[in-house]
């Protein structure tokens, strides 16, 4: 007797029914995939794969409800469905392995993967440049859900080929945090320009794509270690890194974006921030969504009646028009009751779920469609322009959206019983927002030589020496890096494996297993080969401190990270007696078990193997030649010179030693100079007397003379200067015709002299000499694609341009070292600082990316100078002294200072004489409170200490809050509106507006402050969102003759970061950082009118005037107050008070009181004869 059919398996019939009617009949018998529509044979990579996600979760909720047996045979054949298409975009993508090979090095656009491709053939469609082809979400898309699918039991990849080349596939896809593409609306930029751009979406699902293929086997339970894809840590961190830092915002031309939800929740689940999880949610809620789904994003024109299909790009004038008309998508209504039911919000599940069904298009039969959109009619767009979501609309495009009809019916799978959250998140991806314990770090202390040790063990410091530890070995972390080429690496497909990169420190934090034997990886800032960072050894502890604080946040691996930190020699003093103090301390602290906030446990490597993260390295097992790791590692200087895989490879000797740092590695030539005596630093390198210099026949300088002289020369800086003189006159290359060495040149002699001035730690003859040499620091291109990628954009050089370049775009290694060093103009002294603080600055914006708020342009020769200024000043030295005592310092102290900078944090700058004489200059903190972010902006009173200074007194003396309120006889209601107006702006109180018995007294620390705050580009926060309401009340706001137009609003939406560029390149035509900083305060005072109830007004607001105005009148008043023509002594740039420049914002005297006036008078101007209404 037949048995019945129960209700599930009726009602799961009816899926069956809905998603054979609606998405597999269209599935292409021959290759597997889904055309865009019944009349669109083209397919996308990004719809195949939501689309074929119902027929993957019927067919588990088939296996798992199966009421008999024809039931499981339903499921096997929808799986088999989704292998088939699953396979078939991998063979469209394994015809394009060329583009993947290419694209790893060149990242262009023209060597992407193709977005789209023939439904029947699988072929190309479009040529490389004729469509936005980069989209790294799509691909990545698709490797998650190889990754979910894999896990849920389904066999997709058959072929170690097939494994190599899904592994380069995530080659391709972990540079998306530093690659602009074109998003998943295939258009980049939002005027459809064909300009790509950074986008969260796909930095978020790269980030997801490849949490979920790390240590995961293709083959499933029947693979081998073979057949297991590796991920490098640091690569998905850096993702997240630039995904935390994008959040709300979509792209630089999106403020936000409802694809976004794909990334905050299912399927990526890519954000581990709970609190930004919930605010981008409500971003998207509140800016985006309608009666009928959400808008893509602001300004969408897709569809609209007003667009003009016959052409692609949007001008940049009509984008406005396309406000409150875009159009709506059910699409993502389904996300969010995929979302709640994930979070289990069964409230959220049925109001989407009602809201949903409202607009589904009933067919006969009971077949509910989901339409791609919803649009405005052409006869109601006015209406809907004045009066948003009043408008009924109409249904537009596909009709099913297989994109969003999958999405629906696997909601309805889950929400219904018939599969659980869990079960089409197979890997567990949902739980990416839930807290982590503490994380320990193991730190293994080992001793580069037996001397070593011993000096350790006079400190009662007990480690191993690098051969006491074997058969455990330790590398540097660029032979870990060597490793990871091979990574990948198929001749027959034409695959090279992964581009060579500098290993993170997650990478070199885990113990790794090849060929049975276990090898240990120092970090990388203890591997630096050719520039002079590593020769601090303060440096080297302030970055081991910044490391270690950073697995203690970041580290997501089962069993602890282990940090392997070898004590070098050129970490001892005292010619090799004893360890550098800093390092002595730090390794007490280790032992201690806390060190820069970390939790920490120090112990010999042997000790912390048990508990250690191991990785197993199979790729490094035999390999098609038969070769051994013994075969394919050699000594760490022939390590160092493989520059490719091939080299690696064929080198034939055995490393079993942490070969000893060669930072200081002299040339193979010896000039035997006589040995230098320690002389005082110069403040420059003032080149030698040339009325004493020697000259042959001819007059000209004869250089053989010189290098005499230079033999006997006992001065290390009069060595130098000899050389350089040689160096100008003859250049690097000329040979000095040694006769030990017929072959030496200046080359050698430099390195000679780099290395004694090395080991002297003579910072300022180190730097200068690294000029010289044109020594590049190794890991400069991946600082400046990280300041990049945290949407900042870069200028080198000193202003004006073009002198003063900007990068706005990551540059390989070459072309960046060349455009610092154009930009510098020959100067070796800025070629050298430019590398080593844009360093610096990409360190901060990984640890501290708070300091860089409102911050969307980093000048770097503007903040040098800013920096050699306050050398200067502090040491009461002359400008270009100040310079040159900057070149002295220590790296650490460096970047100590830039620190200060950036935080606004009181710091003072010490001078000592050490025991060889030389002046030592050192940088210290005055104090340990800092100043808030206000402060920082200029915007709040500075606590200030009562007393008198000379310059102020009569201030000081004269001030009554009696009379401290400014009249203006038919403005007074205006000047006080625009007072109330910056209160209730937050950005300053009104007990700070209305002081008036205090002032700031402290000589030059408001004027420093605007110095700073304008070479940073810093603004209030909301300063740009301010800016762009004022624009829609005036023509335009100008600058001496530059103009920022009121139509740049018709383009841009407040909150976007081409908006905030565009505000920063028209304040940055003014050079002086004070200046411009005044004005930020003129226009933050302007921006008040809107809160204002004031018609439009149909000028452009002179900025600068309103400036000048407010010091007229500052100085009318410090004039009548008794102030003479030397206290108000002027700049003979700008013609600005200096006195005003260094006075607060707030208070009686502060200059937002002035500007204030100066503003009211200034638009009174422009006022109907009534006057004005107040809000």
């Amino acid at each position: 007797m037949m048995r019945g059919r129960s209700n599930s398996g009726v009602r799961l019939d009816y899926y069956a029914r809905l998603v054979s009617n609606t998405i597999l009949c269209h599935q292409n018998s021959v290759t597997g995939l889904l055309p865009a529509a019944a009349d669109q044979q083209n397919a996308w990579v990004r719809d195949n794969v939501y689309s074929i996600l119902a027929v993957w979760g019927l067919g588990m909720a088939y296996r798992k409800n199966a009421d008999r047996d024809e039931d499981k045979a339903k499921a096997y054949e929808l799986e088999q469905s989704v292998v088939k298409l699953m396979r078939g975009l991998l063979h469209c993508m394994m015809k394009q392995m060329i583009k993947v090979e290419h694209f790893k090095k060149s990242l262009s656009t023209k060597d992407a993967l193709h977005a789209k491709y023939d439904n029947a053939t699988g072929d190309t469609v479009v040529d490389d440049d004729k469509w936005g082809h980069l989209q790294i979400d799509a691909t990545s898309l698709y490797l998650l859900y190889l990754a979910q699918m894999t896990a849920s039991g389904l066999h997709i990849i058959f072929t170690l080929d097939e494994v190599n080349f899904i592994q380069n596939l995530v080659f391709y896809i972990e540079v998306a945090y530093k690659v602009a593409d074109y998003g998943m609306w295939e258009r980049g930029d939002k005027t459809n320009r064909g300009i790509p751009e950074l986008n969260a979406s796909s930095v978020g699902m790269a980030k997801a794509a490849l949490e979920a293929l790390d240590e995961l086997n293709l083959f499933g339970a029947n693979g081998g270690p073979k057949s297991v894809i590796h991920v490098m840590a640091d690569e998905v961190q850096l993702c997240q890194f630039i995904l935390q830092s994008m959040l709300p915002r979509a792209s630089p031309s999106k403020e936000i974006d409802a694809g976004l939800l794909s990334v905050i929740s299912f399927p990526a689940f890519a954000v581990e921030d709970i609190e930004l999880v919930e605010l981008t949610k409500q971003e998207i809620i509140t800016k985006l969504q309608g009666r009928y789904g959400c808008c893509r994003f602001l300004r969408d024109g897709y569809k609209t009646p007003i667009e003009d299909p016959t052409r692609l790009h949007y001008e940049n004038a009509e984008l406005r028009q396309f406000e409150n008309l875009e159009c709506e998508w059910p699409l993502f209504w389904t996300y969010m009751i995929l979302d709640g039911l994930f979070n289990k919000n069964l409230q959220q599940v049925e109001e989407y779920r009602e809201a949903l069904h409202s607009v589904l298009v009933l067919r006969p039969g009971g077949i509910h469609l989901v339409p791609e959109l919803y649009a405005v009619p052409a006869e109601k767009m006015a209406e809907e322009s004045q009066n948003p979501h009043t408008v009924s609309r109409v249904y537009m495009g596909k009709l099913p959206h297989m994109w969003g009809q999958s999405l629906y019916i696997l909601g309805n799978l889950v929400s219904e019983g018939f599969l659980a959250a869990g079960e089409i998140d197979p890997l567990n991806r949902r739980f990416s927002t839930i807290p982590r314990p503490d994380v320990v770090v193991q730190v293994a202390i080992i001793a580069e030589t037996e001397k070593i040790k011993k000096v350790l063990g006079k400190h009662g410091i007990d480690v191993e020496t690098v051969t006491e530890i074997m058969p455990i070995r330790v590398q540097p972390a660029r032979v870990l890096s060597q490793i990871y080429a091979r990574l990948g690496c198929n001749k027959r497909m034409a695959l090279s494996g992964r581009p060579y990169r500098h290993m993170g420190i997650l990478g070199t934090s885990k113990l790794y297993l090849v060929r049975d034997e276990i090898f240990a990886f120092t970090p990388q800032f203890v591997d630096q080969q050719q520039f002079y960072l590593a020769l601090d050894n303060r440096m080297i502890v302030d970055m081991l401190r910044t490391e270690l604080s950073f697995l203690c946040r970041c580290w997501r691996k089962t069993g602890r990270p282990i940090v392997t930190f070898p004590i070098l020699q050129s970490m001892l003093i005292d010619d090799g007696t004893s360890l550098d103090p800093y390092v002595l301390s730090t390794l007490r602290k280790l032992q201690d078990g806390y060190f820069g906030g970390a939790r920490v446990h120090a112990a010999n490597v042997s000790t912390l193997l048990v508990t250690s993260c191991c990785t197993r390295l199979s790729f490094m097992d035999l390999g098609p030649d038969g070769k051994t790791v013994e075969d394919s590692f050699d000594s760490f200087y022939q390590l160092h010179s493989a520059t490719n895989l091939h080299d690696l490879i064929d080198l034939d000797l055995d490393v079993s030693l942490y070969l000893r740092n060669s930072l200081l590695t002299e040339s193979g030539y010896k000039l035997n100079i006589a040995t230098p005596s320690s002389t005082p630093d110069a403040p420059e390198l003032s080149a030698m007397n040339t009325k004493d210099l020697p000259t042959d026949k001819s007059g000209e300088v004869d250089c053989k003379a010189l290098m005499e002289l230079l033999k006997k020369c006992s001065s290390l800086q009069e060595q130098v200067e000899i050389i350089h003189l040689i160096y100008v006159t003859k250049g690097i290359d000329w040979n000095i015709e040694h006769d030990e060495y017929p072959e030496m040149t200046v080359y050698d002699v430099l390195m000679e002299l780099y290395t004694k001035a090395g080991n002297e730690q003579n910072w300022g003859l180190i730097r200068y000499i690294s000029g010289m040499l044109h020594k590049k620091v190794e890991e400069l291109d991946e600082a400046c694609t990280t300041l990049l990628s945290n949407q900042k954009h870069l200028t080198v050089g000193l202003p004006p341009e073009p002198r003063e370049r900007t990068i706005t775009a990551p540059l390989p290694y070459d072309e960046l070292t060349k455009l610092i060093e154009e930009a510098s103009d020959n100067d070796h002294s800025l070629f050298i600082l430019t590398q080593e603080v844009m360093v610096y600055l990409a360190m901060y914006a990984r640890t501290e990316p708070n300091l860089f708020a409102e911050m969307f342009r980093l000048r770097i020769g503007l903040i040098i100078q800013v920096m050699a200024t306050e050398m200067a000043n502090c040491l009461k030295y002359s400008d270009k002294a100040g310079t040159q005592s900057l070149m002295s310092v220590k790296p650490s102290d460096l970047k100590t200072l830039l620190h200060h900078i950036l935080s606004g944090k009181e710091f003072s700058v010490e001078e000592n004489i050490d025991q060889s004489t030389r002046t030592m200059i050192s940088i210290h903190d005055v104090d340990h409170t800092g100043a808030t972010k206000s402060e920082r902006a200029g915007i709040s009173k500075l606590k200030v200490e009562m007393m008198h200074m000379d310059k102020r007194k009569f201030s000081a003396g004269l001030i009554n809050t009696e009379t401290g309120t400014f009249k203006l006889n038919d403005s007074d209601e205006l000047h006080e509106a625009l007072r109330q107006s910056l209160i209730s702006s937050e950005l300053i109180s009104s007990e700070e507006l209305d002081v008036g018995d205090f002032v700031d007294v402290r000589h030059g620390q408001w004027l420093r402050r605007r110095r700073i705050d304008g070479a940073l580009n810093r603004v209030p926060i909301g300063f740009y969102q301010r800016v762009w309401k004022m624009l829609q009340k005036c023509k335009g706001l100008s600058i001496e003759n530059y103009v920022l137009h009121s139509s740049t609003t018709e383009e841009m939406t407040p909150g976007e970061i081409k908006f905030a560029v565009q505000v920063e390149t028209f304040l940055n035509c003014v050079p002086q950082p004070e200046y411009r900083q005044l004005l930020v305060e003129t226009i933050l005072v302007l921006t008040m009118l809107v809160d204002i109830d004031l018609q439009y007004i149909s000028r452009t607001i002179h900025i600068e005037r309103i400036a000048q105005m407010a010091n007229s009148i500052f100085m009318a008043e410090q004039t009548a107050l008794g102030a003479d023509d030397e206290m108000l002594e002027k700049d003979p740039a700008t013609g600005i008070c200096s006195l005003l420049y260094d006075s607060a914002p707030s208070g009686r005297f502060g200059t937002m009181t002035y500007l204030l006036k100066a503003t009211a008078i200034y638009i009174e101007d422009f006022l109907p004869a009534d006057g004005c209404q107040v809000q």
